[in-house]
């Protein structure tokens, strides 16, 4: 990177102990960060033990049929040696190759968990090319009991030991990686800002070394330390740093981005590079090399096709499903309702949907049957900005409308706009049609069906800001897949149950 006369905008990090060299200090923070290796050795355990208990499993429901290979005592040594030790072994080498113990994966994202499907196919491809090359007999249930449940159980071990990790995370702020972040000012503070919004990715920036821009940069307020004119190799080893992170422009000098990886190799520390390609995913971006120089391809989002289709296809299955198991639900909370206020159980508003079109949503009524006209007097306490009028503790809304917000029972009977095609079981909320327009960025989200839950619900609900909110809905509407509605489903259990952001 380019070198002017060094410069330091904040303060140095804090001194070394009394009577430890910085170096020595340094290189136990290194050692702190590279979490991964203790995390790796966890799972290697966990694997083998997963792959050993499903294959108890498998063996204690189909006793009869490997009774066969236990009745003579040399057998059964050689049984159990396969079954307990050999097999699991396998499944640790497979995984290995695949790269699921590799710490790029390890964490965060699906990449972990798609390794780990594609070792087990890996895993019974090499076990019946193995039973047919040496003509052994086994029954074919017991093998793929033993082989999915392995499967299964790996996958459920790992899911725990990353709901682990990211506790460790976000309370103790350990096992994380320290990154130092390159480039021009904004483009860092706008990198910061995005690796800063979710602790559990374990992320974390510890100085900004700048490129260009020295004169407006000094006298800034910024979150971390920022220098100028230093060796960014010796400033990572001084603050403790394992990962660079060059951003924007600063990847873009001819050569070097290239000879900084010269320099870093040996080192163990890492190289990153963050292109101003804010809030979009990984399936939408592909590297494609020519003649050496790799080339970021940027696809479209998939708003149309086949996987659109299923979408639409499990929304109205799910909806019809879901409204009449909750035939029940919806009569204890309609009485609830009109014994607490007389009035409508339901409250119909109108919302902006799919590419702009008006509807009116289903909900329950919480709130009193004056309360439209008792909305001008509190507009003064709304609690949230943009277009949305929010209040924790809002007067006009009863008690049992209360708890119905607070465990988002109001919400289900918008299952009726799901059955009827308005809206979706996952997309962006809903927009009120008071305006009846919606400029930039917003109405970008009327590209698609607006839904029950989505990305803004599982990420904080109303204690969000609604810039945070627009950007995690227009989030969802270029990264949409049907993998990722299923994610989001299942962490709008675990929001509900812990009623979070909801009033």
């Amino acid at each position: 990177m380019r070198h002017l006369d060094s410069f330091e905008i904040q303060p140095t990090p804090p001194p070394a102990p009394n009577g430890v060299p910085r170096s020595a200090w340094s290189r136990s923070r290194r050692r702190a960060s590279r979490w991964h290796r203790p995390y790796t050795v966890a799972l290697l355990l966990l694997d083998f033990a997963a792959a050993v208990l499903a294959s108890y499993i498998s063996i204690s429901l189909f006793e009869k049929a490997t009774a066969g290979f236990t009745d003579a005592d040399q057998d059964a040594t050689w049984f159990h040696t396969v079954t307990y030790l050999l097999l699991p072994l396998g499944w640790l080498v497979v995984l290995w190759a695949n790269g699921t113990y590799d710490r790029r994966y390890l964490g965060l994202g699906t990449d972990e968990f798609k390794r780990v499907i594609r070792a087990a196919v890996t895993v019974a491809a090499s076990v019946s090319f193995l039973a047919f090359a040496t003509k052994t007999d086994l029954s074919r249930l017991s093998v793929a009991t033993a082989l999915v449940g392995a499967l299964v159980l790996i996958l459920l071990a790992r899911y725990q030991a990353r709901f682990v990790l990211h506790l460790v995370r976000k309370r103790a702020g350990q096992a994380a990686h320290r990154m130092v972040l390159v480039g021009t000012l904004p483009e860092c503070l706008e990198v910061y800002t995005a690796v800063t919004r979710s602790p559990a990715a374990g992320l974390v920036p510890v100085a900004i070394h700048i490129t260009d821009g020295y004169a407006a940069a000094r006298g800034m307020q910024t979150p971390i330390p920022v220098y100028a004119g230093r060796d960014v190799l010796a400033l990572v080893r001084e603050v403790g740093g394992d990962t660079i992170a060059v951003c924007g422009s600063a990847s873009a000098e001819p050569g070097e981005l290239r000879r900084l990886a010269w320099q870093l190799e040996g080192s163990g520390i890492d190289l990153v590079v963050a292109p101003q390609l804010t809030d979009i995913a990984g399936p939408r971006v592909h590297i494609r090399p020519i003649e050496g120089l790799p080339l970021l391809h940027v696809e479209e989002p998939t708003l149309s096709g086949l996987a659109w289709l299923v979408k639409n296809v499990i929304d109205r299955v799910a909806a019809a499903v879901g409204l009449i198991a909750l035939i029940p639900v919806f009569i204890a909370i309609a009485l609830a309702i009109r014994i607490s206020d007389p009035g409508p159980v339901f409250f119909r508003q109108p919302r902006v949907g799919h590419e702009g079109r008006t509807f009116r949503v289903w909900k329950f009524r919480t709130m009193y049957v004056d309360a439209e006209d008792r909305l001008a007097s509190l507009v003064d306490q709304n609690e949230t900005d943009g277009m949305l009028f929010k209040i924790r503790k809002d007067p006009r809304v009863f008690p049992v409308g209360r708890f119905l917000r607070a465990s988002s029972l109001d919400e289900l009977p918008q299952l009726i706009n799901v059955l009827w095609g308005e809206m979706s079981l996952v997309g962006p909320r809903p927009l009120p049609a008071d305006d009846g327009d919606f400029l930039g960025d917003v109405r970008r989200r009327l590209l698609v069906r607006p839904g029950i839950t989505g990305l803004w619900q599982v990420s904080g609900r109303s204690d969000l800001s609604w810039d945070e909110a627009v950007r995690l809905d227009l989030y969802y509407v270029d990264n949409w897949s049907l993998a990722y509605d299923l994610s989001i489903l299942w962490r709008t259990i675990g929001v509900v149950v812990a009623r979070k952001g909801a009033y």
